[in-house]
Formats: C-alpha cells, sequence, structure tokens
C-alpha cells in the first residue's frame, strides 16, 4: 500500500503575514533603546581601531574636492564660483544615502546570530545604519561650514526652508531603499555588489559634481517620445533633494552669470521636494510591508 505524500508546511519565524502599521511602530517605539545601542555600536566600530577616528568623516569629502577641483576646475577648465560649497553641499545628501544603503544592504546578514537567537523588530537593523550615518553627516556639515565662511557664502532666506524639507525627504527615500536592500540581499547576496555598481551609476546621474543649471541646458530642449529629457531627469528623486541642499546652501542660482543651479522659484522647488517626499512615503509603506513579510523568514535563511 502506497505511502500517502506528506506536506510540510512553511513555517514563518515571530511575525505575522502583514503588516499593521500601527502596532508595529508601537513595538519599534518599545525597542528603541536596542536601536539607540546598535547606533552607538555601529559608530564605535566605525572608528575603534582608528588613529583618526571621527576625523575620517571629515577628510573624506575633503579628498572628494580635492580630485574633482582638480579634473573639473584645472584639467577641464570648468571651474565654477565657490565650487567647494556646491560640491560639498550635494556630498552631504549623497554621502548619507549612499552609505547608508550600502551598509543596509548587509544589516541583518552581519547580525544573523542576534537575529536568529532573540526576537526584536529587525527594521532596527538598517534603521541603525542610517542613525550611525547621521552622525558621519553632522561632521561633515562641519566642513561644509567652514567652506562657507572661508569663501563668504551666506544663504540667509527663504531658500533655507528647502533644507529641512530635503532633508525629510532624503531619509525617507534612504529608509525605503534601505528596508528593500536589507530584505533583498538575505535571500539573494548578490544585491550587496550589484547595489555597489547601482550606486556608482547612480551617483552620476546626479548633480553632485556638474551643474544642475547645465543640465537643464542641456536636456530641457530635447524630448523623448514626447516626453522632455529634463522631466526624465526629475524623476531621479536624488536629483531633486540633491537640487534642494544645493539651492539651501549654495543659494545662487547664476553667480558672476553663469547658470549654476535650475532657474526655479524656491515656492517651485519646495513643491516638487515635497513631491519626492509623499512619493518617498508611499515607497517607505512599500518596501516597509515588503521587509516585514521576509521578515519572519530571516531565521530560516541565515
Amino acid at each position: 500500500m502506497a505511502t500517502p505524500a506528506v506536506s510540510h508546511p512553511v513555517v514563518r519565524t515571530s511575525e505575522p503575514t502583514r503588516l499593521g502599521l500601527r502596532v508595529r511602530l508601537r513595538d519599534l517605539w518599545a525597542w528603541r533603546e536596542l536601536l539607540g545601542n546598535l547606533i552607538r555600536r555601529e559608530i564605535k566600530a566605525k572608528y575603534k581601531t582608528s588613529v583618526l577616528g571621527a576625523a575620517w568623516s571629515m577628510l573624506n569629502p575633503m579628498l572628494y574636492l580635492a580630485v574633482f577641483t582638480l579634473v573639473f576646475s584645472v584639467l577641464l577648465n570648468r571651474g565654477m564660483p565657490n565650487f567647494p560649497v556646491y560640491l560639498l553641499s550635494g556630498l552631504l545628501a549623497w554621502g548619507l544615502f549612499s552609505s547608508s544603503v550600502s551598509q543596509a544592504a548587509r544589516s541583518v546578514v552581519d547580525n544573523s546570530s542576534l537575529v536568529t537567537k532573540a526576537y526584536f523588530p529587525s527594521e532596527v537593523l538598517p534603521l541603525a545604519t542610517i542613525g550611525s550615518t547621521m552622525f558621519d553627516l553632522a561632521l561633515q556639515a562641519l566642513v561644509l561650514a567652514a567652506f562657507m565662511v572661508i569663501f563668504r557664502v551666506g544663504v540667509l532666506g527663504w531658500n533655507l526652508l528647502l533644507l529641512p524639507l530635503s532633508l525629510f525627504a532624503l531619509l525617507t527615500f534612504t529608509a525605503a531603499v534601505a528596508l528593500f536592500v536589507a530584505a533583498a540581499n538575505v535571500r539573494y547576496r548578490d544585491v550587496q555588489h550589484l547595489l555597489a555598481i547601482a550606486l556608482l551609476a547612480w551617483f552620476w546621474m546626479t548633480p553632485i559634481v556638474y551643474q544642475s543649471g547645465f543640465v537643464y541646458t542641456t536636456l530641457a530642449q530635447r524630448d523623448l517620445l514626447g516626453v522632455s529629457l529634463y522631466q526624465l531627469y526629475l524623476a531621479n528623486p536624488m536629483a531633486v533633494i540633491v537640487e534642494g541642499f544645493h539651492r539651501a546652501l549654495y543659494g545662487a542660482v547664476a553667480p558672476g552669470g553663469e547658470l549654476v543651479l535650475l532657474p526655479v522659484s524656491v515656492s517651485w522647488l519646495a513643491l516638487i521636494i515635497g513631491a519626492v517626499a509623499v512619493g518617498s512615503l508611499v515607497l517607505l509603506l512599500l518596501t516597509w510591508s515588503f521587509f516585514f513579510r521576509r521578515s519572519g523568514d530571516f531565521a530560516e535563511e541565515l
């Protein structure tokens, strides 16, 4: 007599199958002390055996500044007024995004012993990488402030209101991408390697080194299937966010008559950044749901 086939259902670990936003936010708040400890651990681990310690976070943008100043201002003769302030204000936003996402991709895998032995909201792992990267952002902001004083670049005005809005959009978008890559990398370890390539391409698609005004004059009159290439360019959320940082901190749209930033009003730019922020919130809910569905199986896959 044939033995009937026995099915082996997949058993999820710890988590329900659907994200309950209110309940999950309450759980994250209850585990806020763990999140703080993980952030402190990330910061200490980064600089523990380093001779210069946290000074490396300040030297990193200085190295970028030296290289790009040599290439663009000297070799290519494409200098712009107050280039250090322009570059550093863009790097401020990009550095937080790229570092957070890169570290978040390995956050669950690198903490496998913690995930498999104890219950806690797994979201705190990628979120901790964002928290530790914000420490670097604060140090790099000091470097930018020093150059603003040296070059006497004043940013007092309505443009400063773009900074908190841009920062909110940046953190929301970063959290959304971080949660996605953290969950995907648990099952597909190639994600962390593909991410490095994607971030490199993304960097050059974002107006950090070159003028966003140059992009405007080059693409505004060109289209693809009836859609302006300039509008397609603005579909890159980081391009909009970095432009917000530039407008808030660099300030001048056309210093010395040269178009550096987008020739738009502060209110128009605030509207676009607001749209990116809203879109990032929607994306965050989607990637958070994806992370939550995958998190129940982390212990089995690690």
